[in-house]
């Protein structure tokens, strides 16, 4: 099987010819510190993983007055090209003398001007000051917030350079600036998550309204997918993962939203992978109810949540694709290649059987031994399905 066809047999449950083993974005940190600045498709080749390239490309519904923000400086992470209408504009402003750099967001409508700062360091982004400060902003959002759409034939165009290599991915749009792919988890970067849970419980009907204003915004972006030849679309993020927030909480303030977005992504023709980085076991049932094609990331407790990757196949493996379970900080550095392999054969032994599953770190990784690398992938590949029957 080439790449693409292994991962797509596991995406769709099925048995391929051997485990795929890839992982998720490559951090530009790593790559520049360990690897000398190669790309990521380099990346990828020189270690022999199954391939994914990474696109998010957006477009402005001219005939509706939006045009590409003319301040956008460059395109950040989980970023594309940002949509802007005269009444929608977003003003950077860069703050001086801080100790990472530093930068103001205005955004700017005819009823008033939000902002947030955020702040960054050679190795991710955060949000120091948070986009909502009064309940009264979520009128100004609701009003003039843009919704971009897909540039179908862009996405098409990377999926057909990359061919065979591996899986085209993408994510459900997130908020301007700074934001995740799910509606929870977006709102959760435009507010203080402690802040957010509690008015889950003082003022729950502000939260339902600020989570459906975000799903439609999100909705019309799934609703131009059409044609897109995406493999797999990312939805969801940690935020709303049992070490964040309770069961009950996901119960109400999450699922009703997001398994709407992952309906409507299937009638556009889209697979999504719904992805909670953190814990997992208690809302399993929950994350499988809303029928995404796969789940990721199973961080294992030694990563700091609480999957339990046998259980976990057996309690949802016959619903979706599982995607992740190994252990990338003890197992990807201060180890022996020995270690590292019998890691990998672990989460094969657990999580392998009938197939539906790919191989691949909890999530993003800052530091890795290039040798425990190769072992790695090496034994994944040495994981072979027909030598299990």
């Amino acid at each position: 099987m080439t790449s693409k066809q292994r991962m797509l047999t596991a995406l769709q449950r099925g048995i391929p010819d051997r485990l795929p083993v890839t992982t998720h974005h490559v951090m530009p940190y790593f790559l520049n510190q360990t690897l000398g600045g190669i790309s990521t498709q380099e990346f990828f080749d020189r270690f022999g993983f199954d391939g994914i390239v990474w696109t998010a490309a957006h477009r402005p519904d001219t005939t509706k007055g939006e045009y590409a923000d003319p301040e956008q400086r460059a395109i950040g992470f989980l970023e594309s090209v940002r949509v802007s209408t005269d009444q929608w504009r977003i003003y950077p402003e860069d703050i001086p003398g801080q100790p990472h750099p530093t930068t103001r967001y205005h955004f700017v409508t005819p009823k008033g001007r939000l902002s947030m700062v955020v702040q960054s360091n050679d190795q991710t982004g955060w949000v120091s000051e948070y986009l909502i400060k009064d309940k009264r902003d979520l009128d100004i959002i609701a009003e003039y917030m843009t919704a971009p759409k897909c540039d179908v034939a862009a996405v098409n165009k990377v999926a057909d350079e990359f061919g065979d290599r591996g899986l085209t991915r993408g994510h459900i749009c997130c908020f301007d600036v700074y934001g995740q792919p799910g509606c929870w988890q977006d709102l959760s970067c435009l507010m203080n998550i402690e802040e957010l849970v509690l008015m889950t419980y003082d003022d729950p009907q502000w939260v339902h309204e600020f989570l459906g204003v975000l799903q439609r915004r999100k909705k019309v972006y799934i609703d131009s997918l059409k044609g897109a030849r995406y493999d797999v679309l990312e939805l969801g993020g940690g935020a709303a993962s049992s070490t964040v927030i309770s069961p009950k909480i996901f119960e109400e303030f999450v699922a009703p939203y997001d398994s709407v977005l992952i309906e409507a992504a299937h009638a556009a023709g889209q697979r999504i992978a719904y992805h909670t980085c953190g814990g997992m076991m208690p809302i399993l049932e929950m994350i499988a109810a809303m029928k995404p094609d796969a789940m990721e990331t199973f961080t294992p407790v030694g990563m700091g949540a609480d999957v339990n990757l046998a259980e976990a196949k057996r309690r949802i493996g016959d619903q979706v694709c599982m995607i992740g379970g190994f252990d990338q900080f003890h197992f990807f550095v201060g180890c022996t290649p020995e270690q590292t392999r019998a890691e990998v054969r672990r989460c094969f032994a657990e999580a392998g059987k009938n197939g539906g599953y790919i191989l691949s770190p909890s999530d993003h990784f800052f530091e890795a031994s290039p040798e425990l690398l190769h072992a790695f992938v090496d034994e994944a590949r040495q994981c072979s399905y027909a030598a299990a029957n």
